[in-house]
């Protein structure tokens, strides 16, 4: 019986050596312990050839490794108009050549309120990222575009911002639920214990239907945070995060998918999850 949640880091794991290097090298590193997802980390810039793509995408095949991509960072569904159409390139290009790559899921950060009304900021950042997808569609770019649960509550990114722009296109929009960043965001150590996780899946499920529950992607990590949300990321040992009640949550609502690790011991607690998973649910 295979695991319900592949696991992974979000870029290369640092123990990939310098020889093969690259995405095709964290592939292969990555299968070598035991782990069967990678994000690629694309994101200062996407700049990878169509014959780079190709040898990641066989790279990937070859080992059974799932691929997904983080966008460039810079990427604001609530630009000014003038700046926006550089933030969609950014967009637009992680998942063209995300696609190439062999990778199904495209995750970036959704960008700023700016102090304004999140309801409002909807209103620009839905319509831009549908005028995204219908482009992606067209070309036969066949990804998820997966907005991220951000960490800091001025950041367009809470989890009602996620799933309100998923439902909005629901076949290629789906959030990437970072659990670290969740329970960083309200600043008060809450979202943190198993009915508060459960409350959260039940909402998704609502709003997604039950199928979403078995292709979630995970962004997982322990987390400092002040009142005004994330620090920055932690080991598991080093925070306050409960992973045991949070897998047990996740295991009730028979959920599935990845689980992408950003501690900065990434690949070591990558595996520490994966038997933590294994032990809540008992698989094997």
């Amino acid at each position: 019986m295979s695991l319900s949640f592949k696991f992974g880091t979000v870029g290369s794991p640092t123990g990939t050596p310098k020889k093969t290097g690259g995405s095709v090298g964290g592939i292969e590193f990555s299968k070598s312990i035991g782990l069967d997802a990678l994000e690629l980390g694309w994101v200062q810039s996407v700049r990878v050839t169509e014959a780079t793509c190709a040898l990641i995408k066989a790279a990937g095949e070859a080992q059974a490794v799932s691929l997904s991509v983080h966008a460039p960072y810079y990427i604001n569904l609530n630009a000014e108009a003038d700046e926006w159409p550089k933030s969609r390139k950014r967009l637009m290009d992680a998942a063209h050549y995300g696609y190439l790559a062999g990778a199904t899921d495209i995750i970036f950060h959704p960008g700023s309120y700016f102090g304004n009304d999140p309801a409002e900021v909807l209103k620009v950042a839905i319509p831009r990222l549908k005028g995204c997808v219908d482009e992606l569609k067209k070309n036969g770019d066949h990804v998820t575009i997966r907005p991220e649960t951000m960490g800091k509550s001025a950041m367009l990114g809470s989890i009602e911002d996620a799933l309100a722009m998923s439902a909005a296109m629901v076949d290629m929009v789906q959030p990437c639920i970072d659990f670290a960043h969740m329970h960083a965001r309200p600043g008060d150590g809450s979202m943190n214990t198993y009915a508060e996780w459960s409350k959260l899946l039940e909402n998704y499920k609502k709003v997604l239907g039950a199928k979403s529950l078995k292709n979630l992607h995970i962004h997982l990590s322990g987390i400092e945070y002040g009142d005004k949300g994330e620090k920055k990321h932690l080991t598991l040992a080093d925070a306050d995060l409960d992973l045991k009640a949070l897998f047990k949550a996740l295991h009730d609502f028979g959920c599935a998918g990845r689980i992408l690790c950003e501690s900065p011991i990434m690949e070591e607690d990558a595996l520490n999850m994966k038997k933590a998973w294994m032990k809540v649910s008992g698989e094997k």
